[in-house]
């Protein structure tokens, strides 16, 4: 294989740096560029050897590399897509450097869907390998049975991938998912979002709908069943559809939903192709029901038996950031995680709910993603949160991006919250938030931050505090 110099403009994002290890790791010299070079990517790039440079510049492209990876966040009028562009160098984006040097050749198993493709992904990834298949990933966050997000896999085996249906870079607008080469599809569920890049629900549809012209007549999609964008989607593609839910119209359904009372955990039972199948997971929530049965039946059809398949989920350590428990102290639960779409907020705390009934939640949330500091999902937020018992709003992130009229209305939010009989509050320091978090928080109750961002650290800090002041075991 020829030796090729690649240079990574914004190689510090996870996939980003996840693939300049790879090609490193092939014997490619790789090196890369970043305006803001911290860890964990800047820390896993110096233990594998890759120089960063500091900004962006002409110069960091000079003598040529043979490709330049043009990251997601870059965009006209930054020197290095400038100069790539003025020089006629070979540039991609990250998802199709993906499709060229590692999907092609493989079997590709492509995740999608508006909530649950990193846990999705995770899971499928975990359960291939553990069943003995020659996989490789690429995964949205950082799955703890792996500790990276990426990883090869020779040509032949499999490719399992988080397909994310925002765009690709400021030079193709097309989804991500439509550059790798699906063989089966998870289609979880499809709802609005991203509206900065989508006008409206059909619009994502209309993505979705193409994608699954790429799928091939020996492919398959694995369509959750139950819900019905989902299905209006499904139907137009042109290889095998297998649905899955909890509806009876399904072809394999999910029956016997129970949660772990007082721990994280669910059992279910899978009747598909004539058999009864119970399994365990160690994961909360309908939702995560469901993904797991996409990643049982995508499974299944690389050969692998319902036994083997539970016992890879007793293996499993999930991904960071997914309902993960972040502090020690037994009789206060902290949890930190990424919801933040109002149907995976309302799911999130429902699950929760659902493993600890009679305990009190306090749910933490900042609106942090385009679509979320935005009203676009104004009439839904106070819904999401009808399971929690107190609720705490921290500012909008970045909200003076937008017209007063176009922010979301937290005090709007606030007073429906209170009308449901719910303590409610915005306040705008991370500090203050998790002080007030620690001094009412009670034994036995629970505290679940939100957020799709760092949040300031705040999961941290709440997990430092209440540890701190009961003593932590």
């Amino acid at each position: 294989m020829k030796q090729k110099h690649f240079h990574f403009s914004g190689i510090c994002g996870t996939a980003m740096a996840s693939l300049a290890v790879l090609l490193k790791t092939r014997g490619h010299k790789v090196t890369g560029s970043d305006l803001n070079v911290y860890p964990p990517m800047s820390t896993l790039l110096e233990e594998n050897g890759i120089p960063v440079l500091e900004g962006y510049r002409p110069e960091h492209l000079q003598p040529h590399p043979d490709v330049v990876v043009l990251g997601n966040a870059l965009s006209r009028g930054n020197l290095e897509v400038e100069y790539a562009l003025e020089a006629h160098l070979h540039y991609l984006s990250m998802a199709e450097l993906l499709k060229e040097e590692f999907i092609r050749g493989r079997r590709s198993v492509v995740i999608t869907g508006t909530h649950g493709k990193t846990t999705t992904t995770t899971l499928a990834a975990h359960v291939f390998v553990d069943g003995g298949l020659e996989t490789g990933f690429l995964i949205g966050g950082v799955p703890e049975n792996f500790g990276v997000s990426c990883q090869d896999v020779a040509p032949g085996g499999y490719f399992v991938v988080e397909g994310d249906e925002y765009d690709t870079s400021f030079f193709d607008k097309r989804s991500k998912f439509f550059h790798y080469l699906p063989d089966v599809v998870v289609l979880n569920n499809i709802e609005f979002d991203h509206a900065d890049i989508f006008k409206d629900l059909e619009e994502i549809k209309r993505s979705f709908t193409l994608m699954l012209r790429q799928v091939p007549k020996s492919g398959l999609i694995l369509a959750n069943g139950d819900d019905p964008n989902v299905m209006e989607v499904a139907v137009k593609g042109f290889s095998r559809v297998l649905t899955f839910g909890t509806g009876s119209h399904n072809q394999a359904r999910i029956t016997k939903v129970a949660s772990r009372l007082g721990a994280v955990g669910m059992s279910f039972v899978l009747e598909v192709g004539g058999q009864s199948l119970s399994f365990e997971i160690p994961l909360l929530g309908e939702f995560n029901v469901r993904n797991a049965t996409a990643v049982i039946l995508a499974a299944m059809e690389a050969g692998l038996s319902p036994q083997a398949i539970q016992g890879a989920f007793g293996r499993y350590k999930h991904v960071k950031r997914r309902l993960q428990r972040v502090n020690r102290h037994p009789s206060i639960l902290v949890f930190d995680d990424f919801a933040h779409h109002p149907t995976a907020i309302h799911e999130t705390i429902g699950a929760v709910r659902g493993a600890w009934p009679e305990a009190k939640i306090h749910a933490i949330y900042e609106a942090r993603s385009n679509t979320s500091v935005g009203r676009v999902h104004q009439d839904r937020m106070a819904w999401a949160f009808e399971q929690a018992d107190q609720v705490t709003f921290s500012a909008l992130h970045r909200g003076e991006r937008l017209k007063p009229e176009e922010r979301l209305d937290l005090d709007s939010v606030v007073r429906e919250l209170e009308g449901q009989g719910k303590q409610a509050a915005i306040l705008p320091e991370v500090e203050k938030i998790a002080q007030m978090a620690v001094d009412h928080v009670q034994p036995g109750e629970i505290i679940l931050v939100m957020s799709q961002g760092d949040f300031g650290g705040l999961q941290r800090k709440i997990a430092a505090l209440v540890d701190r002041s009961l003593g932590a075991v």
